[in-house]
């Protein structure tokens, strides 16, 4: 018992270490210092629903545009999630207050939106769209308050602060569309200390804003497109009417606030946004679940072939004359070469690439240098780290296709170089096309396309080529025994010992270790949140790793002890069983918790999720797949055999 006690301390000091990691800055974004009156540009980043997935630029509404719109320059991650990152008309200067100012027009002539123009604006409101615009790199957030349930005294004091990102384009109410056409935003600086006779310099630490719906009668607003707000309660909303022009005015005030919090961890208001306190729970618990179940497995297994082996080895008379059973009956076979053995090398090259960029990734990230504040860093870092983890998946290929007695190894480095991201390409096209077709921002410009394409053949291709080339020139894994000329026959298998039978017992134990933080990763993919706990996520992966490494170990032992020695590609099968209940996972995600009704929407959604499930399969099975050979190998090597 004190073993777990320790082992359970040194995992919560593992995981307070790896919390910590969180606040830790980003190298690289240095911070910007402004003096009073210096401007502070806002711009807009793009319209997000989780209703329907597909992002669309600022200006794809009729916004107020500045005289000159440039497009930042913008990295693949960025371009990949739909980001298109552009000025927007909004003056605000240092510490610089406003309260009520025309954005664009002047007042005795309003915006006037026509009928086409009304119709989009309500169907992006009736879609729930939110709008993200961004200041000094930091997301814009609407502050929503509520009281807990707390005793009425303490009511009036304490309120729970959340944030949503971005603001809500406007509401409904009852059949009529209401547009949010005035922003009030909160801005917050933190005053740097100085020498005494210096000037202070301040920054940014914090941008909210309030929304707000005005009707054009009740702005107040005179000729130097200055306004004034009308009282709360006397106000009525600015309607938008899809079926007539509408006109309105685009209003905005600046507030500043003084704030303690300081540069380095002014993103934790954006981070903490979801209850931290279930990770613990779930992560300690699978933590102690699969620890425990994984000592058990180990003893009963370690005891089971200790006997085995003792039994194999004997060599009394009395043993020949019984009629030997179990796993030892198999050593003729066992190393027999599989069907299609090139194709069986390719998918576990592509696994080994993924394994390589998942690690790496989680690694690079969990140390803070893949924080949120550097906008599309990990999709660029991982899509980089796949291409140059071609060389690593091309050699275990290589290796095992030479093991596995085959000979075009040409052949072999191309299937392994082609098949998954011939797949991935193939799916994510087709998803695109849809994408294109409802001009969302969502959708990869084509240079973009021809330049991962470039990447694939370019760089992916030619390193895959090298792995391989190695790999199949190095000596082959070792059997530990030979291979009969003739193959033996399988007796019947039991009900049990069915491929997919097995895949449902193998894939319960990884799924449930981590199915917590796969709700997490799934709010950040579908709802626009921020994933930033990579130290729970480390943790969870290695949790992974192992435990199907043992599950695959279990059921290959099965499966030779039923003298079934046809092992290799229904390991990889098996041991990505987690895969189906991911997919199972997403599907129930899909009913419950998204409001997704249309086609295209549906589609993105069960195309993405394709290729997730695809990719942890090919992950899962490749650990399984190593873990059982190289188990397979050990124990064969334990027995004598005449």
């Amino acid at each position: 018992f004190s073993f777990f006690q320790e082992r359970l301390r040194y995992t919560l000091a593992l995981l307070l270490l790896l919390h910590g990691t969180d606040s830790f800055y980003v190298p690289g974004v240095a911070p910007i210092n402004f003096h009073r009156n210096d401007p502070v540009e806002i711009k807009a980043v793009k319209l997000t629903s989780s209703r329907t997935q597909l992002p669309y630029e600022y200006y794809s509404l009729p916004f107020c545009q500045p005289s000159k719109i440039t497009y930042k320059a913008e990295n693949l991650g960025e371009v990949l999630r739909g980001d298109r990152i552009v000025n927007t008309p909004f003056q605000v200067s240092m510490n610089v207050e406003k309260k009520c100012e025309v954005l664009c027009n002047f007042p005795n002539k309003p915006v006037t939106l026509t009928v086409e123009q009304s119709k989009l604006i309500a169907e992006r409101i009736r879609e729930d769209y939110y709008v993200h615009l961004i200041a000094d790199n930091l997301p814009v957030a609407t502050r929503l308050e509520f009281y807990s349930n707390r005793e009425e005294e303490e009511k009036k004091k304490e309120k729970d602060v959340q944030f949503e990102h971005g603001y809500r384009l406007g509401f409904m109410d009852g059949n009529k569309f209401y547009l949010h056409n005035h922003l009030s935003f909160i801005l917050y600086y933190h005053r740097e200390d100085v020498e005494e006779n210096q000037e202070p310099t301040y920054r940014v630490v914090r941008f909210e804003v309030i929304p707000q719906s005005i009707k054009l009668e009740d702005l107040k607003a005179d000729e130097k497109s200055m306004c004034t707000l009308p009282e709360a309660t006397g106000s009525a909303p600015q309607e938008i009417d899809p079926s007539k022009e509408n006109h309105l005015l685009f209003t905005y005030s600046v507030h500043w606030e003084e704030s303690d919090i300081k540069w380095a961890s002014r993103w934790d208001t954006y981070l903490t946004m979801s209850d931290v306190q279930i990770h613990w729970f779930s992560i300690i618990n699978s933590v102690v679940v699969v620890f425990f179940l994984s000592g058990i497995l180990s003893m009963i297994i370690i005891r089971t072939l200790r006997k085995d082996i003792a039994n194999y080895n004997k060599e009394d008379d009395i043993e020949d004359t019984m009629e030997e059973s179990g796993w030892k009956l198999v050593h003729g076979d066992v190393f027999r070469p599989p069907q299609y053995p090139m194709i069986l090398s390719s998918l576990l090259g592509s696994g080994i690439q993924l394994f390589c960029m998942i690690l790496i990734v989680i690694f690079v990230a969990m140390l803070g240098m893949l924080s949120p504040s550097s906008r599309g860093a990990l999709m660029t870092t991982a899509c980089f780290l796949f291409m140059f983890m071609g060389v690593f998946g091309g050699f275990f290929a290589g290796r095992l296709y030479r093991t596995l007695k085959g000979h075009r190894w040409k052949k072999g480095a191309f299937c392994t170089a082609t098949l998954y991201p011939g797949v991935v390409f193939g799916i994510c096209f087709v998803l695109n096309c849809f994408i294109w077709g409802k001009h969302s921002s969502g959708a990869v410009p084509f240079p973009t396309m021809v330049a991962l394409l470039c990447m694939w053949f370019g760089i992916s291709l030619p390193l895959v080529y090298l792995g391989y080339y190695f790999g199949f020139r190095k000596q082959p894994y070792d059997n530990p025994v030979r291979t009969n000329q003739i193959p033996r026959q399988i007796p019947e298998q039991r009900w049990y010992m069915n491929k997919f039978v097995g895949i449902l017992m193998a894939g319960i134990l990884p799924f449930g270790a981590m199915f917590i933080e796969l709700f997490f990763i799934f709010s950040a993919i579908w709802e626009n949140q921020f994933y930033y706990l990579f130290g729970f996520l480390f943790l969870v992966f290695i949790i992974l790793v192992v435990s199907c490494s043992q599950i695959s170990i279990v059921m290959v032992y099965f499966q030779l002890c039923a003298e079934d020695y046809r092992w290799w590609w229904r390991t990889f099968l098996v041991s990505g069983g987690s895969a189906f209940y991911v997919l199972i996972y997403a599907i129930f995600y899909f009913v419950n918790k998204l409001d997704i009704v249309e086609f295209i929407p549906s589609l993105l959604y069960f195309g993405y999720t394709a290729l997730m499930v695809l990719s942890f399969w090919l992950l899962t099975g490749t650990i399984g797949f190593y873990a059982a050979y190289m188990f397979v190998r050990k124990i064969y090597a334990a027995v004598k055999i005449d």
